[in-house]
């Protein structure tokens, strides 16, 4: 069996593009912190946490090594926000050719959404991603902020990245095979 995927790219080629959300009220301390050491455990921790309601599948299957290299890469950061010192969410960027930085995963564990931390976690990482060459001597400075989003992404996803100023410049359909959600772990239950 197969879906079908709409996947959308967004930009933004100005930091005045930006439109910054207000940071979260209410009982939370929440902070975002950038995870300078290199971490293939806590990496993919975040990643299926925050993806496996929502068939982010496709690092399930890579090595430790292949977790290492990517997020050795110069230009690559992780930024991740906590609720009262638990990780609520991340944002991961890359550096790229001429400029462009892509963020490459965003999103929030799902007891966390609903909670206007990932407007504040968005806003937050696309201004590291604007400043990411200050970070990283020889880099050039930041012309250009891009992504993807996509059908299966969470409802919110799409306007989230409108409202903090992303323009919308492609859109595709592809059929994709149909796999199940795989929660953060084999047999979690989500939700």
């Amino acid at each position: 069996m197969s879906i079908a995927v709409t996947t959308w790219s967004l930009e933004q080629t100005s930091p005045a593009d930006r439109l910054p959300a207000t940071a979260p009220d209410g009982d939370g301390d929440v902070r975002i912190v950038r995870a300078e050491v290199p971490s293939p455990e806590f990496s993919r921790f975040l990643y299926a946490s925050v993806g496996g309601d929502i068939r982010w599948t496709d690092r399930l299957g890579w090595t430790y090594a292949q977790w290492r290299e990517d997020l050795e890469r110069p230009g690559t950061e992780t930024w991740v926000a906590y609720d009262r010192g638990t990780p609520a969410g991340y944002v991961q960027l890359e550096a790229q050719d001429d400029g462009v930085v892509e963020i490459v995963y965003f999103g929030l564990i799902p007891a966390f959404r609903g909670r206007r931390i990932g407007g504040h976690l968005l806003s937050y990482g696309v201004a590291r991603a604007w400043d990411l060459a200050d970070r990283w001597p020889g880099r050039a400075p930041t012309k250009r902020v891009w992504l993807h989003t996509c059908s299966k992404d969470g409802e919110h996803a799409m306007d989230n990245y409108l409202r903090r100023g992303f323009k919308l410049f492609d859109t595709k359909v592809e059929e994709e095979p149909d796999v199940a959600t795989p929660g953060p772990w084999p047999g979690a239950q989500v939700g």
